[in-house]
């Protein structure tokens, strides 16, 4: 039923004419910063960063995942967890004109989360930061992030100090130039940046526990099927979230055609859907089959 749905609504999407962009990378590395360039580049109406959504540099719904208190708390917001916030969003996208929508995430997989849970097609192009930005932009970006705790929000000043005022830090005025060699009857446009301070960066980045996560896993993989044996769990993470690998042993007879795979994703579902935070990849190792 839900493949159905989601089916009907890319026929949708699809005679609307909407295409859907994603711009990706690693937090901090300046992402937000440069979302103007790229929607000026694609000819791109909307844009998703963080919780909320940008049109002509103002925010028309949601709200920014920089205004919560815990770093695990804007993670959820930022990857639209919560069904209210979710349905405000969608419904402005059901209901009003436009062409082209940016995603910016920290992953592909963020972005194509994005857009499932606002019910838009994947990205037909993903973009990276890499490409848009040098070795020595985006080490600054992030030497910016991690000292200073600065993030960019790609609206005006003006628009944050009034949906946001106690986050408020400064304001950045940047000029892009659609095309090469500015003159009198092509001059560059001026756009404003907003910088702000989250008190999720002022208290540094709170994360789940490996002993967290690993009970969780148990329990998913108990309740997936309760003959299936943990021997270990590795959990790794990173800016764009988190990467398990669980060894396993499985009784002989296990029908598996199809059953690891559906396991991978019944354990992301599970834990993403509990907490909130992004979980990359499982990866499945069988030891052995027992008796």
């Amino acid at each position: 039923m839900e493949n159905m749905i989601n089916l009907l609504l890319d026929v949708v999407w699809f005679w609307r004419g909407v295409r859907v962009f994603a711009l990706v990378g690693e937090s901090g590395t300046g992402k937000s910063f440069r979302a103007k360039l790229v929607s000026q580049k694609f000819g791109i109406d909307l844009l998703i960063d963080d919780g909320v959504l940008i049109r002509n540099e103002a925010i028309v719904a949601g709200h920014s995942a920089k205004h919560e208190k815990n770093y695990m708390a804007a993670v959820k917001t930022a990857l639209f967890h919560d069904k209210t916030h979710r349905d405000e969003v969608a419904r402005y996208l059901q209901r009003h004109r436009w062409k082209k929508i940016l995603l910016i995430g920290t992953s592909e997989r963020m972005v194509r989360k994005i857009a499932e849970r606002l019910q838009l097609p994947h990205p037909f192009k993903i973009i990276k930061i890499e490409d848009i930005a040098s070795r020595e932009e985006i080490e600054k970006a992030v030497q910016s992030r991690k000292v200073e705790g600065k993030h960019v929000i790609p609206v005006p000043a003006i628009e944050i100090k009034r949906s946001y005022p106690r986050i408020f830090y400064d304001s950045i005025r940047v000029f892009f130039q659609k095309n090469a060699g500015a003159n009198i009857l092509n001059p560059p446009k001026l756009y404003e940046k907003s910088v702000v301070r989250p008190e999720f960066s002022k208290r540094g980045r709170i994360a789940i526990s490996e002993s967290a996560l690993s009970q969780m896993v148990i329990h998913c993989v108990d309740e997936f099927n309760h003959t299936i044996r943990i021997q270990k769990i590795t959990v790794k993470s990173d800016s764009q979230g988190y990467r398990l690998t669980v060894v396993i042993d499985v009784p002989f007879g296990t029908q598996l055609s199809g059953n690891i795979h559906k396991l991978q994703h019944y354990i992301i579902d599970s834990i993403e859907r509990y907490t909130g935070i992004l979980i990359e990849e499982v990866n499945l190792v069988i030891d052995r089959f027992s008796g």
